[in-house]
C-alpha cells in the first residue's frame, strides 16, 4: 500500500495571492497548549533553542521535528499549524530554532546556513537517545524543506530506525536556482524582506559578540546573493556564493534517501521553481513521493476551511504522511 495524497482545491489562485495571504495571515492555536523551552547543546559553541508540545508518556508516542525557512523560527504560522494538527493526533512536536533565529543570536558564537543538518541531526539523536523517543518525522519548509531532505539523504543507508519519514513543503533543493528567481522583477518584495532580515540579525549577532563580526559590508547590500557572499560563505569556508549554493543544496543527496519521504511543491510559487523536482535524482528514487499542484504559492496552500479543518493543505498532509508510515512501519514491525 502506497501513501496517497488528497486533493488540493486553492481557496483562490495565483502564487503571489497564496503566498503574501498565508504569510500575512493571523492564525491562533488555542488548542495547542503552551509550549515548554529546550535547549540542545549541539557544540561546544553553539546552543539552539526547541519550543516541545509534549503528550503524556512522550515515550509511547511519535515525535514531529519541525524546521522553519530562511529567517524564519518557531513562531512561524506553518510551524503552529502543523504543530497543532500533529498534537490533536497525539503526537509530540518539537519546534525547532536554527542558530540564530528566534532571538537566539546570544546563544551560538556563529552562523547559520540553508545547509547546515548537523544542528537538526543533533536534536534527532537526542530524542532518539536520552529521551526515549522510538519515531520521528522531520518536517521542514523552505529552507527547512532543504534541510529535512539534505539530513536524510546525507544519512543514506545509517538512518536510525526511528527516522521514519521525512517531509518537505516548498523546499529549497536546488538553492542556485532559487536565489536566481529570487533576483526577479516580480519578487522584489520578497528579496527585500529576506535581505532586511538579513541585516538585522547581522546587527543583533555583532551586538551580542562585540568585534566578531564586521558590518561595513552591509552598506549598499540588497540581494540574498550578495549577503551569502560577503557573510554566509566566507565565514563557512566556502569558496564562494555559488560554492556555497551548490555544496548546501539537497538536490546533490536526494538519490541517496532511504526512508519516505514526501516533496509538496508548487508550480506557481514566485521562487522555488518546480522542475528539479522533475529530474533523475529526485524522480528515480522510489523512496520520494513528489506532489506537483498547479497552485500553491510558497509555503501556502490555503483552501476553504470548514467547521473541522482550518484549510492549510499542506499540514495536513503532512500530518497524513507522517501517520501512514508510522503506522506501515509499525506494522511491518
Amino acid at each position: 500500500m502506497t501513501f496517497q495524497p488528497s486533493e488540493y482545491r486553492p481557496l483562490f489562485v495565483g502564487g503571489h495571492r497564496q503566498t503574501l495571504y498565508a504569510w500575512a495571515r493571523t492564525r491562533r492555536f488555542p488548542r495547542l497548549p503552551a509550549p515548554v523551552e529546550r535547549y540542545f547543546d549541539v557544540a561546544a559553541d553553539a546552543r539552539v533553542l526547541a519550543h516541545c508540545h509534549w503528550q503524556d508518556l512522550p515515550a509511547s508516542r511519535p515525535t514531529m521535528v519541525m524546521l522553519h525557512g530562511l529567517e524564519g523560527s518557531s513562531a512561524a504560522h506553518y510551524m503552529g499549524g502543523v504543530s497543532d494538527k500533529a498534537w490533536a493526533a497525539g503526537w509530540n512536536v518539537v519546534r525547532l530554532n536554527q542558530r540564530n533565529c528566534g532571538g537566539t543570536e546570544h546563544l551560538s558564537r556563529g552562523l547559520y546556513h540553508s545547509g547546515l543538518t548537523h544542528d537538526p541531526l543533533f536534536v534527532m539523536r537526542e530524542l532518539i537517545e536520552r529521551d526515549g523517543i522510538g519515531a520521528v518525522v522531520i518536517a521542514g519548509y523552505s529552507l527547512g524543506g532543504n534541510l529535512a531532505m539534505k539530513l536524510a539523504g546525507d544519512l543514506g543507508d545509517a538512518a536510525p530506525a526511528a527516522l521514519k519519514a521525512v517531509c518537505a513543503v516548498s523546499p529549497t533543493l536546488n538553492l542556485a536556482r532559487c536565489v536566481d528567481a529570487l533576483e526577479r522583477r516580480p519578487n522584489a518584495v520578497y528579496q527585500w524582506n529576506f535581505v532586511r532580515k538579513l541585516k538585522t540579525r547581522m546587527r543583533r549577532k555583532a551586538a551580542a559578540f562585540p568585534g566578531e563580526f564586521s558590518l561595513d559590508a552591509l552598506r549598499g547590500l540588497w540581494t540574498v546573493r550578495r549577503f551569502d557572499e560577503a557573510y554566509t560563505a566566507p565565514y563557512h569556508g566556502f569558496r564562494d556564493a555559488a560554492d556555497y549554493y551548490h555544496r548546501a543544496s539537497a538536490l546533490r543527496v536526494v538519490d541517496r534517501i532511504r526512508v519516505p519521504a514526501l516533496i509538496l511543491a508548487a508550480e506557481d510559487d514566485p521562487f522555488v521553481p518546480p522542475a528539479p523536482f522533475s529530474g533523475p535524482e529526485v524522480a528515480g528514487n522510489a523512496h520520494i513521493t513528489v506532489v506537483i499542484t498547479p497552485h500553491g504559492g510558497h509555503c501556502a496552500y490555503v483552501e476553504r476551511a470548514t467547521s473541522d479543518y482550518d484549510g492549510y493543505w499542506a499540514e495536513r498532509e503532512i500530518l497524513r504522511f507522517a501517520s501512514f508510515h508510522v503506522v506501515a512501519d509499525t506494522r511491518a514491525g
